[in-house]
């Protein structure tokens, strides 16, 4: 039974037409074919972002036939067969057939083909190992893509050790499909792969790996995978300090957000969470965000009065207020209109300035120097503590200044 792609925008749009038309005038029909995420998102009514394409042509033919065209050819990878054909500002990514000759579990060395089959024996799973023609017809070379991508069956190509042997980052990869596009329990097959080769991941770069989790985190819903993922022992491979569990769990139904997910996998403890992610290689904003919601973290409750959120907000920022009580809602749940609330209001209030300045204390007699920050230190505490008053600043600064304060304090 032939299988086809109907009503796709994507497939009979201009710029998709223009680029297989390119291709083909080079190296006939049948010689490019569509293949993985947009085959599979095709079929299964995914939302198609990006689209691939795989060719019999050799990389300097498809840069040719590409610009003979007309068209704009991105050479992005020929060392491994890829070039990056835009048609009307999109990019096509467009791999010469491939077969791998050696792999060392990070890298592979690859040489070009015209067997689809070998093509598809060298992919992941086999709902990635899908391919299509111009005309939406579909080919599943492995004869269980289009079953498993209807199931929800995340299902490597062969034998799964072999598999990851050639990339311990398919480990991670077969996690991350699961969360998107899996159903039912994890294959028993692949589960029982990825846990026994799970140390081969110190091979990879912290770069992929933190992607890889990070993309799996921001699933619509990560948690089976990522409790599958603890129990197979992959978890404790690139993060030690990480656990699932409810608190996980219900931040998962609380956030799309993928960093306050992974906030939730650490206890509240700021070096804790600079360690893992210098040694992930986190980007700073992401760093950044974990450090200042530890840090936030004591501070915030949905316990919390109105005022002591703004003091809250003024002291450590909104962002990492917000992500705190985030958490704090993952752990009291029920306390969901409160923290609400709150989260409102730390996102909705506006932190003022700081309404004195060493100007102030100077027509009051004092000096430059560390006093000036003393009494500017303990004005702000005050200031705070009063909850931001927009008036009286000058009397409260002169009563600091006042000799009774300091015999005071």
């Amino acid at each position: 039974m032939t299988v086809r792609l109907d009503d796709q925008p994507w497939l009979t749009a201009p710029a998709t037409r223009a680029v297989m038309a390119a291709l083909e005038a080079a190296g006939g029909p049948g010689c490019a074919r569509f293949v993985g995420g947009c085959v599979r998102n095709a079929l299964i009514g995914a939302p198609v972002a990006d689209i691939d394409i795989a060719t019999t042509l050799k990389p300097e033919e498809t840069d040719c036939a590409i610009r003979a065209a007309g068209l704009k050819a991105v050479p992005t990878g020929l060392a491994h067969g890829t070039v990056t054909a835009v048609s009307e500002r999109q990019p096509f990514e467009i791999t010469t057939l491939r077969r791998d000759v050696s792999t060392d579990g990070r890298n592979a060395t690859v040489a070009f083909t015209d067997d689809w089959a070998e093509d598809a024996a060298r992919r992941d799973f086999r709902l990635n190992a899908l391919y299509a023609d111009g005309e939406g017809r579909v080919f599943d070379p492995t004869g269980e893509g289009v079953a498993d991508a209807a199931a929800g069956r995340i299902v490597f190509v062969g034998d799964p050790g072999t598999r990851i042997r050639e990339d311990y980052l398919r480990i991670l990869r077969f996690f991350r499909f699961f969360a998107r596009y899996g159903v039912g329990d994890p294959d028993a097959a692949a589960l029982s792969a990825c846990g026994a080769l799970a140390p081969g991941m110190t091979r990879l770069s912290a770069e992929r790996v933190s992607k890889e989790l990070m993309t799996l985190l921001a699933a619509p819903d990560p948690r089976v995978a990522m409790a599958a993922m603890a129990e197979a022992g992959v978890l404790a491979q690139i993060l030690p300090e990480a656990s699932t569990g409810t608190l996980f769990n219900a931040a998962v139904e609380l956030s799309l957000d993928p960093v306050v997910r992974l906030m939730t996998l650490f206890p509240i403890d700021e070096r804790l969470v600079r360690d893992a992610s210098s040694r992930l290689r986190f980007p700073n904003s992401t760093r950044d965000r974990l450090a200042a919601a530890a840090r936030a973290g004591p501070d915030v409750s949905p316990a919390m009065s109105d005022a002591e959120v703004r003091a809250a907000v003024y002291r450590h920022g909104v962002r990492a207020v917000a992500d705190a009580l985030h958490r704090r809602w993952a752990e009291s749940p029920a306390d969901d209109a409160r923290a609400r609330r709150l989260l409102a209001l730390a996102e909705g209030w506006k932190r003022p300035p700081m309404p004195v300045g060493g100007r102030e204390l100077a027509r009051l007699g004092v000096e430059p120097g560390p006093e000036t920050g003393r009494l500017l230190k303990a004005f702000e505490d005050g200031w705070i503590a009063d909850d931001f008053p927009s008036d009286g600043h000058a009397e409260r600064l002169a009563a600091l200044v006042s000799p009774r304060f300091w015999t005071e304090i």
